[in-house]
């Protein structure tokens, strides 16, 4: 893996993204960006380590920690998107990636996806 697993990201359900695209599409009529966003920040390391247990692999997982860490945050301020047309994100980071994981073994089985 990439760097040594120690900036922190938010990530969005594509469900909950979908959902918050259609509510500003519909109530929100202003030139200024708002973020979408689940509020909920999860280290890189951490982030590996779930996927690796959600997806069943039992491997060792290498950091190269040589490569540089990039932007060490990713958080969003979302208060903007609830205030302005009521979005709030509704599934948890965990839910979300274990959806997303079934979803790919989906594919995978079916030769949709290598």
């Amino acid at each position: 893996m990439w760097d040594d697993g120690s900036p922190t990201h938010e990530f969005l359900y594509v469900e909950d993204a979908a959902e918050g695209i259609l509510l500003a599409a519909e109530r929100f009529n202003q030139s200024e960006p708002v973020n979408l966003g689940a509020s909920e920040e999860i280290s890189i390391c951490d982030l590996v380590q779930i996927i690796a247990r959600e997806a069943g692999f039992h491997g060792h997982i290498t950091w190269d920690s040589i490569q540089p860490n990039g932007q060490q945050r990713r958080k969003l301020d979302t208060t903007r998107a609830e205030h302005e047309f009521g979005f709030r994100a509704k599934v948890d980071f965990l839910t979300g990636l274990r959806q997303t994981v079934a979803w790919y073994g989906e594919k995978r089985r079916n030769g949709e996806v290598r």
